[in-house]
């Protein structure tokens, strides 16, 4: 089960591992890791990330 987080914010500066897009989802992995997806990759791989997360942060909210 994953956890979700709101803190600390994503920023511009933070880019999508994926595509280098600007990132509104970190995913906190159970191993240890980070990793950091644009809004489309966060939905395209939201099934498989949430098996491997210990927590997430959604912020795709913000995209107006």
């Amino acid at each position: 089960m994953t956890e979700t987080m709101t803190d600390p914010a994503l920023t511009a500066m933070d880019r999508c591992d994926r595509c280098g897009a600007q990132a509104y989802m970190r995913v906190i992995l159970q191993s240890g890791g980070e990793l950091l997806f644009c809004a489309h990759h966060a939905r395209a791989h939201r099934e498989k990330l949430s098996e491997v997360a210990s927590k997430i942060q959604d912020e795709t909210h913000k995209i107006s």
